[in-house]
C-alpha cells in the first residue's frame, strides 16, 4: 500500500509543478480522481483550469479528447451518431468525444441546455445510449469541466441535474505574488504541462481507485455526514439543500482525503475539509439570500462550525 501512496503523492508533485501555490487545490483534483468523480473547476479564464487537466491526462497516460463547448456543439458530436455507409450497406455508429477516459468539457456553460443534457447518462453511468442501443465507455472514465462565472458574456447556468453529477466543485483563484514572479520568469520555457512526466495509467489508476473504495469508515462518521447534509436543507438561506447523491459524494472524498494523508480510516477532519467542495454547487440560494449578498460558503461554513464533530476519546 506504501508503494501506491508513494506514486499518488509523486503525481501530487507532479500538479504542484504545473499550478504553482495551489498545493491544496492539487490534493482536492487528485482525491476527486481517486474517488473516481467528475470535477467541475468555476473560475475566471487565465488561471490555469485547462493546463491542469492536460497535465492530469499526460501525467496518468490517459487517453484524453477535449471540447469547446460553444453554442453550435451537438448532443451527437459528444455521444456519437449512426450514419448510413454506402459502400458497406449498412448503418455504422461513429463514436463521439466522450469514448475516453478523460474528458476535458472546456467552458461547459457556454453551450446550450440540449447539448449538457448529452452528458447525464454517461457521467452518471459510464454508457451512452444512441439509436436505442446503449454502449460502454471506456474505463476509468472522468469529466474534467471548466466553467466560467455565470453572467459572463455567452454563458448560462447549469441545471441542478448537471451540476449533482460532479463529485466536487473547486475554485483555483489568483495566484500569490511569489508564485506569480515564478510564472512570468517562466514564460519562455514553454506549456507546464508538456513537462509533466507519465506516472501510471488507466489500469493503475483503477488499482488506486480500489485501494481508496478500501478505507474504513466509522458508523460515527457515517453519522457526522448525514448530520451535515441534513442541515444543509433546514437553512432559510438555501432554497435547495445537498441532494442523497451529495451524501454518496461526501462518502468518497472523504475516504480519498484520508487515503492520500496515509491512514486507512476516514477521520472527522477528512469529511470537514471536503465538505465546502462536496456540496457547494449542490445548494441553491434563496432569493432573498442572494439579494442580501449571503454566500454559499458562508452558510456552508456556519453549517460545519454548528454541527458537532463526533469524537473518538476513550474514556
Amino acid at each position: 500500500m506504501e508503494d501506491k501512496r508513494n506514486l499518488a503523492w509523486a503525481m501530487l508533485e507532479e500538479m504542484n509543478r504545473v499550478l504553482i501555490g495551489k498545493n491544496d487545490f492539487n490534493f482536492q483534483v487528485l482525491a476527486a480522481i481517486l474517488a473516481d468523480g467528475h470535477i467541475l473547476l468555476e473560475d475566471i479564464p487565465g488561471v490555469g483550469k485547462t493546463t491542469l487537466a492536460l497535465a492530469v491526462s499526460r501525467m496518468m497516460n490517459l487517453e484524453g479528447k477535449r471540447v469547446q463547448f460553444t453554442p453550435d456543439v451537438l448532443p451527437s458530436d459528444l455521444t456519437g451518431f449512426t450514419v448510413y455507409r454506402k459502400d458497406l450497406q449498412q448503418f455504422v455508429y461513429q463514436p463521439g468525444a466522450v469514448f475516453c477516459n478523460l474528458l476535458l468539457a472546456d467552458e461547459i456553460n457556454r453551450t446550450s441546455p440540449k447539448t449538457q443534457s448529452a452528458l447525464l447518462e454517461v457521467m452518471e453511468e459510464r454508457q451512452v445510449t444512441v439509436d436505442g442501443e446503449t454502449r460502454p465507455v471506456p474505463s476509468p472514465f472522468i469529466v474534467i469541466a471548466t466553467q466560467n462565472p455565470p453572467g459572463t458574456t455567452g454563458t448560462q447556468r447549469l441545471p441542478e441535474a448537471q451540476m449533482d453529477r460532479f463529485l466536487v466543485s473547486l475554485t483555483i483563484g489568483y495566484p500569490d505574488v511569489e508564485s506569480e514572479i515564478t510564472m512570468a520568469k517562466e514564460v519562455n520555457e514553454g506549456k507546464r504541462s508538456d513537462r509533466i512526466r507519465s506516472l501510471i495509467n488507466g489500469e493503475m489508476l483503477r488499482e488506486l481507485q480500489r485501494e481508496v473504495e478500501g478505507v474504513f469508515i466509522h458508523d460515527r462518521i457515517y453519522e457526522y455526514i448525514v448530520s451535515l447534509v441534513t442541515a444543509t436543507r433546514k437553512q432559510p438561506e438555501l432554497e435547495l439543500g445537498v441532494s442523497p447523491r451529495g451524501t454518496l459524494a461526501m462518502v468518497k472524498m472523504a475516504r480519498a482525503a484520508a487515503w492520500l494523508s496515509s491512514r486507512d480510516f476516514v477521520a472527522p477532519a477528512d469529511v470537514a475539509g471536503e465538505f465546502l467542495a462536496v456540496t457547494r454547487h449542490r445548494v441553491k440560494m434563496s432569493r432573498r439570500a442572494e439579494m442580501e449578498g449571503i454566500s454559499r460558503d458562508n452558510v456552508l461554513n456556519r453549517i460545519l462550525e454548528t454541527v458537532e464533530k463526533p469524537s473518538f476519546r476513550k474514556k
